[in-house]
């Protein structure tokens, strides 16, 4: 089968799920892969050469193999064609696919399903706990990116067979190219360690505005419920400070400047004592209840390890808090209306 042959099943596999999007809609990452699934299976349906494996392993790249063709599902609430994408690892790369596509789903704004070329899709990189691709396809407001393998010189087969200290070193020069004047000392070569847990380029949280802090505080509450352990537990504020650098490029040198500080749980001032963390976050319930209902599926699956639906996610965080806390019970002191 060419290519032509291939992208046009993706026409019409994009062209019945735009219809099903706008109709009955999709909830969550697992449901729309599924039923790309089931779409594709239903196009191919007289083709031998296509056995979609309705069991893949779960960390398998691309997510749906159709022989030489690939095909990774890309899904979001948001109204926005970006998403965070596969590591920069590729560990679970399936061999036997050659060309691989994204099949995008966005339910934000008018819901529409699209597919582009993996390689033009990829915009960018960004690290967690290893480097993570970020992909994006064009949409009618913007003009179409350079691709991030065009702007470091080299051809995505090519750079995905590199072992992982020589991708470091296209991405260090990726890095030093776009923030010329970045502090980037996560970019000097280490070569006993394959992960990197600092950003491109950070920013301090102390300079950050009220409404900013506000809205990261938030979510990296929500994704690390942890925060709700007793004072005396060590470490408790380390997945959230690490959230806010890989993610968001914000270091905070100081982890009581998120919750434990007077002058977020307490800014009236008061006498009312109480545990600090518990007021800080009913100061914020409203932005942790806007955070679930737009941040990334792949962000909770990360975090959290399982995909919850953005409706589901702030109880499913009350069950954790609930599990982590010592001292108070927070279900019956938060989000109560």
């Amino acid at each position: 089968m060419t290519k032509n042959e291939f992208e046009e099943i993706l026409n019409k596999c994009c062209t019945q799920l735009t219809e099903e999007a706008r109709t009955t809609g999709f909830k969550t990452s697992a449901q729309f892969e599924t039923r790309v699934r089931e779409v594709l299976s239903v196009i191919t349906k007289d083709d031998e050469t296509f056995q979609i494996d309705f069991n893949p392993h779960p960390q398998a790249f691309p997510d749906i193999a159709m022989g030489e063709y690939g095909v990774e599902v890309k899904f979001t609430l948001n109204d926005t064609w970006r998403s965070i994408a596969n590591s920069v690892l590729e560990t679970q790369r399936i061999d036997e696919v050659k060309h691989i596509y994204v099949v995008f789903g966005k339910m934000g704004g008018v819901p529409e399903v699209r597919w582009g070329e993996y390689e033009q899709s990829v915009i960018h990189v960004r690290t967690s706990h290893v480097p993570r691709f970020e992909i994006e396809l064009p949409s009618e407001k913007t003009e179409v990116k350079e691709s991030l393998f065009e702007q470091m010189g080299i051809r995505y087969d090519d750079f995905r067979k590199l072992d992982m200290q020589d991708k470091m070193k296209y991405i260090r020069a990726y890095a030093r190219k776009i923030h010329p004047d970045g502090r980037l000392w996560w970019v000097e070569d280490k070569e006993d360690s394959d992960e990197h847990t600092t950003p491109v380029q950070a920013r301090l949280y102390t300079n950050l505005t009220t409404d900013e802090k506000t809205r990261l505080r938030a979510e990296a509450a929500l994704l690390c419920p942890s925060i709700v352990k007793s004072g005396r537990s060590r470490n408790k504020y380390d997945d959230m400070v690490l959230y806010l650098l890989t993610y968001h490029g914000v270091l905070c040198h100081q982890a009581r400047d998120l919750f434990s500080a007077g002058s977020v749980a307490n800014p009236k001032n008061d006498d009312e004592g109480g545990i600090y963390i518990e007021r800080a976050l009913k100061l914020i319930e409203s932005e942790m209840k806007a955070a679930a209902l737009r941040m990334d599926d792949a962000l909770f699956v990360e975090y959290w390890g399982e995909s919850i639906p953005p409706e589901k996610r702030i109880k499913r965080w009350l069950e954790k808090a609930d599990e982590l806390a010592t001292e108070w019970v927070p279900s019956k002191s938060l989000f109560l209306e």
